[in-house]
């Protein structure tokens, strides 16, 4: 998907932009939400957030928070 205007699929380019993008928001809805926005699915679990990229919601990874 895209990050920084380039179209990516490494993990750690992605988690970079996420986490960028969290310290935007208020709270992790907000931040779900605006993730939805740039094409990338949050799912909260006990490992993580899990990343997937939308529309096929293909899981890319998980973010360990």
């Amino acid at each position: 998907m895209f990050t920084e205007n380039k179209l990516t699929e490494d993990m750690a380019e992605i988690e970079a932009f996420l986490l960028a993008e969290r310290t935007k928001t208020l709270s992790e809805a907000e931040w779900r939400f605006r993730m939805r926005g740039y094409g990338y699915n949050l799912k909260r679990t006990t490992g993580g957030v899990e990343v997937s990229r939308l529309p096929q919601n293909k899981l890319l990874g998980t973010l360990a928070l």
